[in-house]
């Protein structure tokens, strides 16, 4: 009886607690929307496969977590908490990256920065209910919509918030077709739904060669700190377009974004311990994290219809929902939900410019915080 309670001892059963239960629910449920739903599928599965391995009670004593140092989840994670694996992410993310729609309508950009008013206002809300401005910053950033930025800022300046915040940033992208239609349609007219917009001539390859360079030396100069994901993007933007290392080019959009992506989205899952995660400030950081996307929509969206104000040319401002760096999961919401009034109002084009000057914004929001609060 001994030996058998000393084998029952060992196992999850022995320690396993309804907050266990509760986070395995939750890996479960993001599976099945990723598989059901498809919703961000390359990241809501191993997100919420790691959730239910990281909730897994098991002997202290047993160093497989990703906090036990020693394990080979603590040596994975630590491209994730020393800031390793989103330079490379975005680094792919450049090489399977268009930036024709933007350097076509230079305009966009206005919308991208409008849509960052989110992070800013959500860091002056997190601020006001007592967190520290760092993990304020870390935060606001939720607002860009973007994965790896989120988890970048939030490993160099609160490190002790990085799984919930990685989780909230995760989940609102891969929830960005239930959050963002009925925020663009409470906040436009049918008449401006079915605003149809001419489609700018394409860029010349020198054009397309110059963009990152050139993009890479401003973000530098204004915000040095961004340089880490900006110029990552931005060489992966000029792998592509050189003609000259398509080979290269190849292996950032392909092979290498796909083993950062599972290993930064499994070991980001497997650090929601219950523990740690269900507590009242991981809840309040998930609210924030609503309100800050909700925000840049919002802004996004306004801002568009601002513009329309002084335009010839009117530009259809669900566009400006797209101003948030969820690339290119906002800008096909926005070209579903437009068709659902027009079928043949194309508006992908168009709302690939904000999309990815907001991913640029959002990069060097990013570096902003860094600057002031490293």
């Amino acid at each position: 009886m001994d030996i058998i309670t000393k084998i029952y001892n060992t196992t999850g059963f022995a320690n396993f607690q309804l907050s266990n239960l509760i986070m395995i629910i939750i890996g479960c449920a993001a599976i099945y929307f990723a598989i059901k739903n498809k919703y961000e599928p390359l990241l809501l599965l191993p997100i919420g496969f790691g959730i239910i391995i990281g909730n897994i009670p098991y002997l202290e004593s047993l160093p497989i977590g990703v906090y036990d140092e020693g394990s080979p989840f603590y040596y994975l994670y630590f491209g994730v908490k020393s800031g390793v694996l989103p330079p490379l992410i975005f680094l792919g993310i450049g090489a399977m990256t268009d930036f024709s729609a933007l350097i076509s309508s230079p305009k966009s950009v206005l919308l991208g920065a409008a849509a960052q008013i989110g992070i800013f206002i959500t860091f002056l809300g997190a601020l006001t209910l007592g967190f520290a401005p760092e993990q304020a910053a870390s935060i606001g950033i939720i607002g860009g919509a973007d994965g790896p930025t989120s988890i970048f800022l939030s490993s160099q300046l609160a490190p002790e918030l990085l799984g919930p915040i990685a989780i909230a940033a995760y989940s609102y992208m891969a929830l960005v077709p239930l959050i963002q239609p009925p925020i663009m349609k409470l906040l436009t007219t049918q008449k401006e739904r079915k605003i149809r917009m001419a489609k700018p001539p394409q860029p010349s390859k020198n054009a397309r060669i110059l963009f990152p360079i050139v993009v890479a030396i401003i973000a530098a100069f204004i915000a040095p700190a961004s340089i880490t994901l900006i110029g990552m993007l931005c060489l992966g933007n000029l792998l592509k377009e050189s003609g000259v290392t398509d080979r290269l080019a190849k292996t950032a959009s392909t092979s290498l974004i796909d083993i950062a992506t599972i290993v930064l989205a499994f070991t980001v899952g497997a650090k929601t311990q219950a523990e740690t995660f269900l507590t009242p400030r991981s809840l309040g950081i998930f609210g924030l994290g609503l309100l800050s996307f909700i925000i840049a929509t919002f802004f996004g969206v306004l801002f568009a219809k601002f513009m329309n104000i002084f335009l010839k040319e009117k530009i259809n401002p669900l566009i400006g929902a797209a101003g948030v760096s969820a690339v290119p999961n906002s800008a096909r919401v926005v070209q579903k939900f437009g068709r659902k009034y027009d079928e043949d109002n194309h508006l992908l084009f168009h709302a690939l410019a904000p999309n990815v000057a907001g991913v640029i914004g959002s990069a060097i929001a990013a570096g902003v915080f860094i600057a002031i609060f490293f």
